[in-house]
């Protein structure tokens, strides 16, 4: 009864949804030859679990065989000693069964984790090199459930699915030879009615289904309240709009309905498989019947024992045949989840070394734009024949209204995006010709929003330069003006700074940010409005530490305050995705034109009065 109630736990699982139908991936050769490749290197490990497979399914089939010979020698024939013998058998096959079965688990449990530690390097390194297009357009959650849950999907695969295909089957395989080999007319009268104790679980697995279905969207719905209202922000504005009493009602509802939900959902299959095991015991019964008539009015040799191992042995087809009825839900959905991860194999790599990428001994920072066209889609340009040259250790401000594409134009130069008109070069060379890893060792980039690895302060700032002493990195610290911050701290450099930071301010992350881009050196630097949305104590802070490094490093600068646009070589006005204007910054103002705008608007109204 164990096995048969283990069967029917898949009931859930025995149909597909209209979505998994409508997506129901082709199966083709070039398909199963790739998930082949990643179970190649392991075929050694996975001949000896089929081996396992076949002698765990034939011992466990042994005690029921031995059960007949128990019951005509041992019982009617009133020999103990037989029956001793039969009995310590039958446990030494069980028990070497279930040690098979340890040793065939272990096997399979070890090349699925193998396969999929496979995988995820497979696929963390494939990440790595995506575009930042790449992680601009996709969802977050979506990339994450790739690495994570459809991989973890695949050891499911093969612990699961394939092993479940392969013992069944071979559990059924067997059980049908030993009861065809003791008599085909009960054999034939016990398989018949098999089907139809296994088919009318599909009826009962899709309501399962639909109401699991049902309690995991309720579920989300709780998921996403608790969110909103235990996070520090949600609690914030609860509080201060007095919506306890509202959040608790709204939560209260959504568990309330899954609740109901999950009684329903349990008790769905409760009933029908009262009237299943009900069913279930006709085939016995039958084979009781035939095998009494056969042995009373025809003189068969067909014994009690006979007919006992034959009732044994249809009680150990049910589980298999109904595992074995879903197995094509199983193996879409195993065909689907492959598909899923090969996707984003398939993906391109839009940024990549070129096959003769240079690398420079030594690199100088001169930065040229040569009519630069950019768009993210064909029908909206971006920049439009951006054309300027900033020479080795002067700068440039890079200023415009919001959405003109300045981010833009410092992104070309690092390659997280390629021009699609004109090039970028950097010391002579086209970026697109450049060594990757040789042109972004030499651009640093401060930006607006400043990522904090959860880690002490040291850590964060060894990312940039992992074998800097304590000496650089309070260098670094001192020219980014948070030195005296960070030694002001109990535990000083060793101070954790949180999750992407919160435990530091705004202003302090930035500096930190900024220090940590003067280990790494780089002969090109980018401020990205590393500035804005900051205090004025903060953002004058950090302006001193830029102000001296401009001076002597080639600068890009997207900048808001008039010290800094008044302290750089030249100014570009961007105005949608081209250079309106250009010159220092009181060419600019007495002009009147879009920078004179600027400087009314934004520049002025910035400064202290």
């Amino acid at each position: 009864m164990e096995n048969r109630q283990g069967g029917m736990g898949r009931l859930g699982r025995a149909y597909l949804t209209e979505e998994e139908k409508a997506n129901k991936p082709k199966v083709t050769k070039a398909l199963l030859r790739r998930i082949g490749a990643y179970l190649k290197p392991y075929w050694k490990q996975m001949s000896l679990v089929l081996l396992a497979i076949v002698a765990s399914s034939v011992f466990r089939m042994m005690p029921s065989i031995l059960s007949g010979r128990i019951i005509d020698d041992g019982l009617i024939g009133r020999d103990l000693r037989t029956l001793i013998t039969l009995i310590v058998l039958s446990l030494i096959v069980t028990l070497a069964a279930n040690l098979i079965g340890v040793f065939e688990s272990y096997l399979n449990t070890w090349i699925a984790q193998h396969v999929t530690f496979d995988m995820r390097n497979k696929m963390f390194s494939h990440l790595q090199s995506m575009s930042h297009r790449f992680f601009t357009t996709n969802n977050q959650g979506e990339i994450i459930t790739r690495m994570t849950g459809d991989i973890s999907g695949v050891s499911d695969i093969i612990t699961n699915t394939l092993s479940s295909i392969l013992s069944n089957a071979i559990t059924l395989i067997v059980a049908i030879v030993a009861m065809f080999s003791k008599n085909w007319i009960l054999a034939v009268v016990g398989i018949i009615i098999v089907p139809l104790f296994a088919l009318p679980t599909k009826k009962v697995g899709k309501t399962r289904w639909d109401l699991t279905r049902e309690a995991q969207a309720r579920n989300d719905e709780i998921n996403g309240i608790l969110n909103e209202t235990l996070s520090v922000s949600g609690q914030t504005l609860v509080k201060l709009f007095n919506k306890e009493d509202v959040e608790y009602e709204r939560y209260e509802k959504a568990n309330r309905q899954m609740i109901r939900l999950n009684i329903r959902e349990r008790m769905a299959g409760r009933w029908f498989r009262v009237a299943l095991n009900t069913f279930s015991s006709i085939g016995p019964m039958l084979i009781y019947l035939v095998g009494g008539i056969m042995m009373m009015r025809y003189d068969s040799s067909l014994t009690v024992g006979d007919v006992t191992v034959l009732v044994a042995l249809l009680g150990r087809m049910y589980a298999p045949v109904n595992s074995l009825l879903g197995i094509q839900v199983d193996w879409i959905r195993s065909m689907a989840l492959f598909t899923r991860i090969f996707e984003y194999y398939d993906m391109p790599a839009e940024i990549q070394n070129a096959p003769d990428a240079v690398t420079p001994d030594h690199a100088e920072g001169n930065i040229r734009f040569q009519n630069v066209f950019f768009a993210y889609e064909p029908e909206r340009p971006i920049l439009k024949n951006i054309d300027f040259s900033l020479e080795k250790g002067k700068s440039v401000a890079i200023v415009g209204p919001s959405g003109s594409g300045k981010s833009t134009i410092i992104n070309l130069i690092p390659r997280l995006y390629d021009v699609v008109e004109g090039a970028v070069t950097f010391d002579g060379i086209d970026v697109r010709k450049l060594d990757l890893g040789f042109l972004r060792r030499n651009i640093g980039m401060v930006t607006q929003d400043t990522y904090l690895f959860n880690g002490t302060v040291r850590e964060n700032l060894l990312y940039a330069k992992p074998d800097a002493t304590s000496e650089d990195l309070e260098e670094a610290c001192r020219k980014a003006n948070i030195h005296d911050f960070i030694i002001g701290q109990p535990a000083g450099y060793d101070t954790q700074v949180g999750n992407r930071g919160l435990k530091l301010s705004g202003g302090e992350k930035q500096r930190l940010s900024i220090a940590r881009v003067l280990l790494k050196d780089p002969k090109v630097l980018i401020f990205d409005e590393a500035t804005s949305s900051l205090d004025s104590i903060s953002e004058s802070m950090i302006q001193g530490a830029i102000d001296p490094l401009i001076e002597s490093r080639t600068s890009i600068i997207i900048a808001h305050r008039l010290s800094t646009v008044q302290a750089v070589d030249e100014i570009l006005v961007i105005k949608d995705g081209s250079i309106e204007e250009r010159g220092r910054h009181q060419d600019l103002v007495d002009r009147g034109g879009v920078y004179t705008e600027l400087y009314e608007t934004q520049f002025r109204r910035a400064e202290p009065k």
